[in-house]
């Protein structure tokens, strides 16, 4: 497997995921964030559409940029480790979110994967890079 594969796979997260929020940003609420902390109303829908953008954009410069060795690394760790923390705390410390989060626990695993592996097979590929 080649490094820009896994750029690929690492910017397609993003893209699904964020493009899911962008445009069903209610079906969103409704199925990760449990009912008693639902707000249901268009600031909210603004709000992870918003969130959504941002991970499109993301995704997007994923997509198009050249990534290094220590850009592989950088994505996979600091794209994954705070989140894990967030997704752990508002699942079970602070319980908002629902089983339906846990598909951004597995991007979150994905990324760090993609990031790692990705900076292996860059290296590699890259020596010197």
């Amino acid at each position: 497997m080649r490094s820009t594969t896994l750029q690929r796979i690492l910017a397609s997260i993003f893209l699904v995921l964020g493009t899911w929020c962008m445009l069903l940003p209610r079906m969103v609420e409704q199925l990760t964030i449990r009912p008693e902390h639902q707000v249901l109303t268009a600031a909210s829908s603004v709000f992870i559409a918003c969130f959504g953008a941002q991970a499109v954009l993301c995704g997007a410069v994923i997509w198009f940029a050249k990534f290094t060795p220590k850009t592989f690394l950088a994505f996979g760790l600091l794209g994954s480790i705070p989140f894990f923390a967030f997704n752990v705390y508002f699942y079970f410390v602070q319980p908002i979110f629902t089983k339906w989060m846990l598909l951004d626990f597995a991007g979150n695993v994905a990324i760090l994967v993609c990031g790692l592996v990705g900076y292996r097979i860059s290296h590699r590929e890259h020596p010197l890079g």
